[in-house]
């Protein structure tokens, strides 16, 4: 249930609704915006009389909602989160180029690429230090030494570190890690979800391979309901029956998820496609759509990359394509 107050209503007034509601055993959450504050009740809300609450002076609408997610829920939360991550906004118009490889190989690379995509525009860098792998002979990262790499090259270059997490007993190695990512296959695990939801960080969250957007706001509610507010969203392709790109990009989501979330949505068209010469166009279409940014994977030698090389850009490649999304971003403003 939602309950929109009036414009300019006292504090004191404000504040007596909530213990009110409150008493009742539920709780609150706040959303105050430009032009209007919502309340968003959480809990069994059955036994709340809307009547009541709709007759009081300072309320202007009571609402039930069916959505199964709530925190996450735009009705919740009119207007747009921005997520700040050591001064970098991400989402409400501020759009964001997440950039690096797939995963950190030695102090050399991850320095040489962090350079790279700084000077190309990108602002923050990704880069893998625990790795998923399909296979358990495929290479699985350098785990806590490659953190230590990522920390390095953000020390040279100045861009905030985006590295993912794939268990709970792991946490501990990611507290100066800036945006802890949350993988596809680890989208449902929420034990995991739970426990980044304790923490005053911002997290990337992944679509799962096959999950749809109700399952995905679910997995941002189980991070939210345990007081992370500080949620990114990615869109990175999902499971078909066409087996000619690795996964299919699913543009609609974007807008989809738009009108159900205030989250900030961005889009890795790295992992959706798996083909490095397709990285470039959908990136741009990505960008069309009103995604709040982008994660690409950029590597300075994808042919002997450890880890994805296929769907790796080259430096060059990548700065050609910032230049391109620039032009993008320009005429969506314009419009």
């Amino acid at each position: 249930m939602i309950v929109v107050l009036k414009n300019n209503v006292q504090e004191e007034k404000r504040t007596q609704l909530i213990e009110w509601i409150e008493s009742q055993g539920l709780r609150v959450h706040v959303s105050t915006g430009d032009y209007q504050t919502v309340l968003g009740l959480l809990g069994n809300t059955d036994r709340i009389d809307m009547e009541l609450i709709a007759s009081m002076e300072i309320v202007d609408t009571v609402k039930r909602i069916s959505d199964p997610f709530k925190r996450c829920n735009r009705k919740f939360h009119p207007e747009d989160t921005i997520v700040d991550v050591a001064g970098v906004k991400v989402g409400h118009g501020n759009f964001c180029v997440i950039a690096g490889p797939c995963s950190v190989e030695s102090e050399e690379q991850i320095k040489e690429v962090a350079r790279a995509v700084k000077t190309a525009g990108a602002q923050m860098l990704r880069g893998g230090a625990f790795k998923p792998r399909t296979s358990p002979y495929d290479f699985q990262g350098l785990k806590a030494d490659g953190l230590e790499l990522l920390k390095a090259a953000r020390e040279e270059t100045g861009l905030p570190i985006v590295s993912e997490c794939m268990g709970v007993t792991d946490l501990a190695l990611f507290e100066d890690v800036d945006v802890i990512q949350i993988g596809a296959r680890n989208m449902q695990n929420f034990e995991l979800l739970k426990a980044v939801g304790r923490l005053s960080k911002p997290v990337l969250l992944k679509r799962g391979l096959a999950n749809t957007l109700k399952e995905f706001l679910m997995s941002a509610e189980y991070i939210m309901s345990e007081g992370n507010d500080r949620v990114i969203l990615c869109e990175r392709g999902i499971r078909t029956f066409d087996d000619y790109t690795r996964n299919t990009l699913d543009l609609a989501a974007v807008s989809m998820l738009r009108e159900l979330t205030h989250l900030p949505i961005i889009v890795d068209p790295s992992h959706a496609t798996g083909i490095a010469r397709l990285v470039p166009p959908m990136a741009l279409a990505a960008t069309a759509s009103g995604a709040d940014g982008l994660i690409i994977e950029v590597h300075n030698d994808p042919m002997h990359a450890l880890c994805d090389g296929a769907q790796s850009l080259k430096p060059e490649e990548f700065d050609r394509l910032m230049r391109r999304i620039g032009r993008i971003r320009d005429i969506i403003s314009e419009s």
